[in-house]
């Protein structure tokens, strides 16, 4: 961060606020009012704004992105429309992973117990075959672990273990998940 206090200053250099704009305008025009199944000309964009995409990824129109350069989209995962990637830190996305419509994913927040409430940001991990449903907040610095699905408007703010099924608020395991074919 540049500004250590946010009620004189931004916390984001004038280089990040400025490519913030210019994203705008791109997601804007050419992103947001894409058709939905254009999923690779919106990895496209994503990847032009640094953002690491991998194969088969599916970023719905409806998604908010807040910097796509501090994305990390693995092959074949799923961004629902509604979804709002607060991405003023890292988010990782794994593979085959589903975050639903109207979740939140929220990389920043501010530190309260200091004058000026200094932004701070720290990354959100979303493993692999992991399904964030929908309506959910997830709080930075949590990682949700492999396999593990959050259940509808649940609020995580701590790490979820793998192959879990958690829900609530706070957020809390509920039982294993055990996948049948």
């Amino acid at each position: 961060m540049v500004n250590t206090d946010t009620h004189t200053g931004a916390s984001f250099s004038l280089k990040n606020r400025l490519l913030r704009v210019v994203w705008g305008v791109v997601y804007f025009v050419f992103f947001r009012f894409s058709p939905r199944p254009l999923h690779a000309w919106r990895s496209f964009l994503l990847r032009c704004f640094g953002a690491k995409v991998g194969k088969g990824v599916h970023v719905y129109p409806g998604v908010i992105i807040w910097a796509p350069w501090n994305l990390i989209l693995h092959d074949h995962c799923g961004i629902a429309s509604g979804v709002n990637l607060y991405s003023q830190g890292l988010i990782t996305v794994g593979k085959k992973a589903v975050i639903s419509q109207g979740s939140y994913i929220c990389t920043g927040t501010h530190d309260y117990t200091k004058h000026g409430f200094p932004l701070y940001t720290m990354p959100i991990t979303i493993g692999d075959n992991a399904w964030v449903a929908a309506d959910a907040f997830i709080h930075p610095g949590v990682t949700i672990h492999e396999g593990c699905v959050i259940g509808a408007r649940s609020v995580v703010t701590k790490d979820m273990p793998a192959w879990s099924v958690c829900a609530g608020f706070p957020c809390k395991v509920l039982k294993d998940r055990v996948l049948v074919d």
